[in-house]
C-alpha cells in the first residue's frame, strides 16, 4: 500500500505529518511512501533526505491525494483535499469529529476510513505510544513559557549584580495538564518562582515534583473528568477560582493558561479587570486562544498589549518548533501504522474489536462511527472489607493490646520460677553455657538489626550481618588452638562444616557487593 505525505496547506503550518526517519522504518514494514515535493521544507526536511530515506518525492498534492491508499495529515483537511481523496482510501491524522460535523458528511461521501489521532482513548496505556495529543501539548506548553520570555521585559531568574538586585519572575499557570506540567518544569528551570492551578487535586504533586507551588482554590469540589482532562466545575467553584485568579493576577509577572474542556469553548478565566490589575509590562500567554481563548482580551494568532499587558494569542505555538513537533507526531503515526500492520506486509488492517484503533475510527468504508462506545475498562479493585472489631474483654487484653500490670507481673513470676527450679537442679556446666546463649542471642539481635544500609538495601544489609556473624564463628572453628589445648581441637566433620560455612558466607557476601556495583553503575552517566 502507498502512503501519501501531502504538503500542509493551513496558514502557518509549517509542521510535515513524517519525517525521513521514520520514512525508512514505514518501508520496512512493507509499504511505499511518497511525498510531495516541498512538504518538509517548513520543518528543515528536503526533498533529498526522503529520497535518501526510500520515498518518492512528488511534485503536485493532486496525485498524493489521489492516489496514496494511505494519507497521513496533520491539520485538518480542506473541502478541496476532500475532494481530491480516493474512494476506499484511509486518511489518519486530525479530524476533531465533534468540532467539525460538516467534513464528516464529506468525508463519509467519499467512502473512505478516517482515523482521528485527536479521538484515541487516552485512558488506555498501551495507547500512550499514539498519543500526538500529549506530544503536540508537551511541546506547546515548553514554547509558551519560551514565547512569555520573549515578550517579558527582564530575567526569569533572581540575580545580584553590581549594578542592582533583579528579583525572579513570578509566573502563574493555569491548567496543570500536559502542556500545563510542561510549562512549569521550563519555567522552573529558566529560574522563576512558579505557581499553578488545576480542578484535579491529584496532580498537586506533579506541580511540587518540577519545582512549581500548588496553589489550591478555598472550594471543595473534584475536577477530574473522563480521559484525563478536566470537567466543567460547578458555580460556586468557578466564582472562587475567579477570585483566586484575581488575587494572582495582581502578585504575578507572568500568567499562562492552558484551560480546554473537548467539544466546548475554552472557559473565559482572565477578565479584563484582572489584566486591568496586572502590573505594567506583564505577559499572558493564552494557549487556549483557538478555541476562543482563556482570557477575555486574547485576540486569536496576534500578540496584543491592553491595559500595559502583552496578550500573547498565538495559535500556532507547536508549529513554531516545527521540527521537533514532527518528529514527534511521525513517530506517534508510526506507532499506530505498527498496529494497523501487525503482519508487517504494507496492508492494514482496521480491527474494530481492538479498543484503540475503534475509539480511533470516527469513518469506516463511509459510514460514521462516532461516536464509540464507552470504553469496557476494568473494575476498580474492591476495598478489603473492615476487619471485625473485637469485643473488649473482661480479664486479659485483646490483639494488638498492651499486657496489664497484673499480666505482666505473672508472667515475670512464673519466669523467675522456673529460673530459680534451673539453678537449683541443673549442673554448673548447663548454667554457664545458658548464660552465654542468651547473651549471644541478644549481642547478636543488636547487631544484625542495627546496621545501617549505606550501600545496600535493608534486608541485603541484614543478610550480610548475618553471614559476618557466620563468618566469624566458622574461623573460630577453623583457627589452630592455642598451645597447650590440643585436646580442645574440633573434629574433621566440625572443620569440614566450618570451611563449607565459610564459602558459602564469602559468596553471599562478595555476591551482594558485585550487585551493588551494578545497581550503582546504572546511575552514572
Amino acid at each position: 500500500m502507498l502512503i501519501g505525505i501531502p504538503k500542509e496547506t493551513a496558514a502557518g503550518e509549517k509542521r510535515v505529518a513524517t519525517v525521513p526517519e521514520v520514512v525508512e522504518k514505514l518501508v520496512k514494514l512493507g509499504f511505499s511512501v511518497a511525498v510531495q515535493s516541498g512538504a518538509g521544507d517548513a520543518a528543515n526536511f528536503a526533498d533529498d533526505t526522503y529520497r535518501a530515506a526510500g520515498a518518492s518525492v512528488v511534485p503536485g498534492a493532486a496525485d498524493i491525494w489521489s492516489q496514496s491508499d494511505i494519507v497521513f495529515k496533520v491539520r485538518v483537511p480542506g473541502a478541496d483535499e476532500v475532494a481530491q481523496l480516493r474512494e476506499g482510501a484511509t486518511l489518519i491524522g486530525f479530524i476533531w469529529p465533534a468540532q467539525n460535523p460538516e467534513l464528516m458528511q464529506q468525508l463519509s461521501g467519499r467512502k473512505v476510513t478516517v482515523l482521528a489521532i485527536d479521538s484515541l482513548p487516552r485512558q488506555l496505556s498501551r495507547a500512550q505510544k499514539m498519543d500526538a495529543l500529549t506530544s503536540m501539548a508537551g511541546i506547546s506548553g515548553y514554547r509558551a513559557v519560551i514565547e512569555a520570555a520573549n515578550a517579558f521585559g527582564r530575567f526569569f531568574n533572581g540575580q545580584v549584580t553590581a549594578a542592582g538586585k533583579i528579583p525572579p519572575a513570578k509566573v502563574f499557570i493555569a491548567g496543570a495538564g500536559v502542556a500545563g506540567l510542561a510549562a512549569i518544569g521550563t519555567a522552573a528551570n529558566l529560574g522563576a518562582i512558579v505557581r499553578a492551578n488545576d480542578t484535579r487535586a491529584e496532580v498537586a504533586d506533579q506541580v511540587v515534583s518540577l519545582g512549581g507551588e500548588f496553589v489550591k482554590v478555598d472550594y471543595e469540589e473534584e475536577g477530574a473528568g473522563g480521559g484525563g482532562y478536566a470537567k466543567v466545575m460547578s458555580e460556586g467553584f468557578q466564582a472562587a477560582q475567579r477570585a483566586m485568579y484575581a488575587q494572582q493576577a495582581k502578585e504575578v509577572d507572568i500568567i499562562i493558561t492552558t484551560a480546554l474542556i473537548p467539544g466546548k469553548p475554552a472557559p473565559k478565566l482572565i477578565t479584563a479587570e484582572m489584566v486591568q490589575s496586572m502590573k505594567p509590562g506583564s505577559v499572558i500567554v493564552d494557549m487556549a486562544a483557538e478555541q476562543g481563548g482563556n482570557c477575555e482580551l486574547t485576540v486569536p494568532g496576534e500578540a496584543v498589549v491592553r491595559h500595559g499587558v502583552t496578550i500573547v494569542g498565538y495559535t500556532d505555538l507547536v508549529s513554531r518548533l516545527a521540527k521537533q513537533s514532527s518528529t514527534l507526531y511521525s513517530n506517534n503515526l508510526l506507532r499506530l501504522t505498527e498496529e494497523l500492520c501487525k503482519t508487517k506486509d504494507g496492508v492494514i488492517h482496521v480491527n474494530m474489536d481492538d479498543d484503540a484503533i475503534r475509539g480511533l475510527t470516527v469513518i469506516k468504508d463511509g459510514a460514521i462511527t462516532w461516536p464509540p462506545p464507552p470504553l469496557k475498562l476494568p473494575a476498580p479493585p474492591a476495598k478489603p472489607a473492615a476487619a471485625a472489631v473485637p469485643a473488649p474483654k473482661a480479664h486479659g487484653h485483646g490483639p494488638g493490646e498492651p499486657m496489664s500490670a497484673r499480666s505482666l507481673a505473672t508472667v515475670f513470676g512464673i519466669g523467675a520460677v522456673l529460673f530459680a527450679l534451673v539453678g537449683l537442679y541443673a549442673p554448673a556446666s548447663f548454667l554457664a553455657h545458658f548464660t552465654v546463649f542468651v547473651l549471644a542471642c541478644f549481642v547478636g539481635y543488636m547487631v544484625v538489626w542495627n546496621v545501617t544500609p549505606s550501600l545496600h538495601t535493608p534486608l541485603m544489609s541484614v543478610t550480610n550481618a548475618i553471614s559476618s556473624i557466620i563468618a566469624i564463628g566458622a574461623l573460630v572453628q577453623v583457627a589452630p588452638p592455642l598451645s597447650g589445648a590440643g585436646s580442645d581441637r574440633p573434629s574433621g566433620l566440625i572443620l569440614g562444616l566450618a570451611v563449607v560455612a565459610l564459602v558459602l558466607t564469602a559468596v553471599n557476601m562478595f555476591g551482594g557487593f558485585a550487585v551493588t556495583r551494578r545497581m550503582l553503575a546504572m546511575f552514572r552517566k
